[in-house]
């Protein structure tokens, strides 16, 4: 496990393998931000000609590697990693930028390799955002591997602050540990390969966590699941031999000031069902059960830092496959409340589960409900990869998630709920109350958040986040985000719930 400290210790002296400084942009050249002096006296004053020299321009992302100035004596640096941090308006850097180039930097050293950070870090929320990039980006999935590195220990990590002895500070390292690590446990779930996380397995690990972190972990199986009724959690996970589960997570503080549910779809994997995907489009489907991750990983990290916010949390978790016993196209499935929906594309799957899942989150009663979600091929179709869609049935509510993810460094994007689109889903279906698709190639996105939301009780507050894009890498890496998995929504839903205490 990589650990993290604060550190005074001068940059030009810190004991570490590497140093990681920030180079910013400025004019057609570059320029040195604050709290890097004394590196730049170490090299007689001629740092940023020798970065020049050697092709920094101080692009966002940019590294630079250079021998350190003091290479071969004792407890010195031998390594300077300079990251380019784009331009600062007024001279001030965004904490999302520091976040960034901390994981850009941390990823150009070694694994093994113990790195310093002489970002700038004046207050408490620049010295969370550069830990958060730093944790995050150090990590790598080995679990599968043999060789190449998996065996080696991670190095330890120093964050160079002024600010090292501050309680504020302080508190926001713990922050950053705390979440980084509840990040890193969902990437860890979302690369795993599926046939090594069904829904039960998935469960069991939920059930581990929560006694470790004393958070209630209740488990339906597919008996209970028929008895309450939940007709889409099993309709969906019918066809594969893997049964489904809905998981309940309670986290209950003393004298909380708010309560928040959260939901997440679970598909373990999504072959499509008998609405086969194609033989690429299944590639990275054991990602589709990256908002259940998402919403079991912060609500851990909310109740390890003893935030005053009630959650709880549901995740429905299911296995979409093709077989004698799947779901069929036109058959109707009675959801959780009694509504019923005619499945007119059993690739459709995940409104299914999270419909049953929206109905017993409404009977808690919380303030607002969030839910997360790799939902829709649409909605990456209309924001891209990076962008998260975020929907609500009211504007305040939405907006509040807006502001959390802004603070968090998680990109996301408001879209409408169109009343025709619940409409056209209820004439779409002959025989049922709605369809789960409306028969139209576009907005599909919307159409997904209209069947959502007609399952949320009236009077409560709801958000669905669509993270189809953000919540899996299929590139390469970069800034603190790694191939495969990337924790998408957990950053945001802990900010959220800090936000309100």
């Amino acid at each position: 496990m990589t650990t993290i400290t604060l550190s005074k210790s001068d940059a030009a002296g810190v004991k570490s393998d590497a140093v990681v400084i920030g180079v910013v942009k400025l004019g057609g050249g570059v320029t040195l931000p604050a709290g890097t002096e004394s590196l730049n006296a170490a090299y007689g004053g001629k740092l940023v000609e020798v970065l020049s020299g050697l092709g920094a321009t101080g692009k966002t992302g940019e590294v630079t590697k250079v021998p350190g100035p003091l290479l071969g004596k004792p407890g010195k640096s031998p390594t300077l990693i300079a990251v380019g941090l784009g331009t600062a308006p007024d001279g001030v850097l965004k904490t999302e930028d520091l976040r960034a180039a901390a994981g850009t930097g941390v990823r150009a050293a070694k694994i093994s390799q113990s790195v310093a950070f002489a970002l700038p870090a004046p207050d408490a929320e620049c010295v969370r955002a550069v830990a958060e990039g730093a944790l995050m980006g150090r990590y790598a999935f080995t679990a599968y591997k043999s060789s190449d590195g998996a065996n080696e220990a991670p190095g330890n990590l120093t964050v160079l602050t002024d600010l090292a002895r501050n309680k504020d500070a302080k508190a926001a390292l713990e922050r950053a540990q705390v979440t980084a690590e509840a990040v890193a446990q969902v990437r860890d779930w979302v690369n795993t390969p599926p046939s090594d996380l069904h829904p039960a397995e998935f469960a069991d690990d939920a059930v581990k966590l929560g006694k470790e972190y004393g958070v209630k972990v209740e488990v339906l199986d597919e008996k209970a699941l028929a008895k309450g009724g939940y007709g889409g959690i099993l309709g969906v996970g019918q066809g594969s031999s893997n049964p489904p589960r809905l998981v309940r997570l309670t986290y209950t503080p003393k004298k909380p000031v708010t309560h928040l549910a959260f939901v997440g779809k679970g598909i373990t994997f999504d072959s499509g069902g008998l609405s086969l995907k194609t033989s690429t489009g299944m590639v990275s489907m054991k990602s589709d059960m990256a908002g259940a991750a998402a919403v079991i990983g912060a609500t851990f990290a909310i109740a390890r830092l003893g935030l005053p916010v009630q959650v709880t949390t549901y995740a429905a978790m299911a296995e979409n496959m093709p077989s004698g016993s799947a779901a069929r196209p036109s058959d109707v499935l009675t959801m959780y409340g009694g509504k019923t929906v005619e499945v007119l594309n059993t690739d459709a799957e995940g409104r299914l589960v999270l419909g049953d899942a929206l109905v017993r989150a409404s009977a808690d009663q919380p303030d607002l409900i969030i839910d997360v979600a790799t939902l829709t091929g649409a909605c990456v179709v209309a924001l891209g990869t990076k962008v998260a869609g975020a929907f609500g049935n009211t504007d305040a509510a939405r907006d509040r998630v807006l502001d959390a993810a802004v603070a968090a460094g998680e990109s996301m994007w408001p879209l409408p709920i169109p009343a025709e689109m619940l409409d056209k889903l209820k004439s779409h279906s002959k025989v049922a109350d709605l369809a789960n698709i409306t028969g139209e190639p576009w907005g599909g996105a919307l159409a997904a958040a209209a069947f959502l939301g007609d399952f949320v009780a009236d009077g409560i507050d709801w958000v669905h986040l669509d993270v189809a894009g953000p919540a899996f890498n299929d590139g390469g890496a970069s800034g603190y985000t790694p191939t495969g998995g990337t924790g998408y929504a957990v950053r945001t839903l802990v900010e959220l719930a800090a936000s309100a205490s």
